[in-house]
């Protein structure tokens, strides 16, 4: 089960994980595959710590939106063409950061 939070400018999920536990996510992106017919979104732990390289773990999951459209089911990355995909997308949006950077 997923909740969004609006908080600000960032968006919030609330990721119940497999033990019952609550964990709050900041939505880093969402897009839509035409290729696959399904909703993804990349997302990380709201107060993650940065590795030794300043990244943080970003995690993907495909993404079921419920009837009322406040909340949905998280699913798992199913193939490997979808990892390939979502692979695809962090490249561009790191890419996008750089050039803003500049």
């Amino acid at each position: 089960m997923v909740h969004e939070h609006d908080h600000e400018q960032h968006r919030h999920i609330t990721i119940v994980d497999e033990n019952g536990n609550e964990q709050l996510c900041e939505v880093l992106h969402t897009f839509d595959s035409e290729e696959f017919g399904k909703s993804y979104v990349l997302y990380s732990l709201v107060g993650a710590e940065e590795d030794d390289e300043g990244q943080i773990e970003i995690f993907a999951s495909s993404f079921v939106p419920s009837e009322n459209g406040e909340d949905g089911e998280l699913e798992p990355i199913e193939t490997e063409a979808e990892w390939d995909l979502i692979e695809d997308v962090l490249n561009q949006l790191e890419d996008q950061l750089d050039d803003e950077e500049e």
